[in-house]
């Protein structure tokens, strides 16, 4: 293949933005440029396109090239118990205070093939509260939502996700939790049975409900600052008084002019907001 052809400009990444933005809905462009023009290149050589004419013209007209071509930009790193000190901190901090009111709605945004879902039911369970919960969980990717919804993962993932549950505060037999079917766990039903998957896009849909906790958790890093101020805003507005917002690692409110309504929780990335 020639330089010119693995190549795709900067310009070229605006044009298929604004492809899907017409054509779809979807709307990228407040997405950071260096990530999106990575994962558009690491999909065309992957897929030996070989042109960018062509590609267009395919993304365009090919609705299930088109779901692959989401698929492959959207972020889907994730994993049970990602982070374990935070989800300890949700086990004996966030969810015992919310434990007092009569029912628990969870937002889970960026959800994802649905690891940090089954997570938060596991921890429900074990505080006594999964009866009277509800989790939403959203993604702009409706291929990841349908495996999140089977709640079948690899089986060679599990002594890693045994681990972090351990570490997160877990005192149970963590296998207690799925039946192994040949190479993939399959998780219990009624860690299921309090879990709403569906497609929510942060860019363009509106707030849904009233929530005690939104998680979003490394979703905004993909972010440009305006979309990551407009989505804050989303959450604020989603979000009841005295409510957490829990965000990633690398991500903050701090700079945000929603920050002065919030009080951090020590040591995580989850605020409470007070204003």
């Amino acid at each position: 293949m020639s330089q010119e052809l693995s190549v795709i400009t900067d310009e070229q990444v605006e044009i298929l933005l604004a492809d899907l933005l017409e054509h779809y809905g979807y709307d990228f462009t407040g997405y950071s440029k260096a990530s999106i023009k990575r994962r558009i290149l690491r999909l065309y050589s992957l897929d030996k396109q070989v042109s960018f004419a062509e590609f267009r013209y395919t993304i365009n007209n090919d609705t299930a090239y088109f779901k692959r071509f989401v698929e492959q930009i959207t972020v889907n790193v994730t994993e049970m118990f990602r982070d374990p000190g935070f989800f300890k901190t949700l086990r004996d901090v966030v969810l015992p205070k919310l434990g007092t009111y009569p029912f628990i709605r969870i937002w889970l945004a960026g959800c994802s093939t649905g690891e940090e879902a089954y997570s938060i039911s596991i921890i429900l369970k074990e505080l006594n509260l999964l009866h009277k919960s509800l989790i939403y969980a959203t993604d702009l990717n409706p291929v990841v939502l349908e495996k999140a919804a089977q709640g079948m993962f690899a089986m060679s993932q599990m002594k890693q996700y045994s681990e972090n549950y351990i570490l997160s505060g877990g005192a149970k037999d963590f296998s207690s939790y799925y039946t192994a079917n040949y190479s993939l766990a399959k998780f219990s039903e009624d860690l299921k049975s309090r879990l709403i998957f569906s497609t929510h896009n942060l860019v363009s849909d509106h707030s849904f409900n009233e929530f005690q906790l939104i998680l979003c958790r490394n979703v905004l890093i993909y972010f440009d600052r305006d979309l990551q101020h407009k989505v804050l805003n989303l959450f604020d507005e989603s979000l009841e008084g005295l409510g957490y917002l829990a965000l990633g690692s690398k991500e903050t409110l701090d700079f945000s002019p929603l920050s002065k309504n919030y009080k951090r929780v020590p040591a995580e990335k989850i605020w409470r907001k007070v204003g």
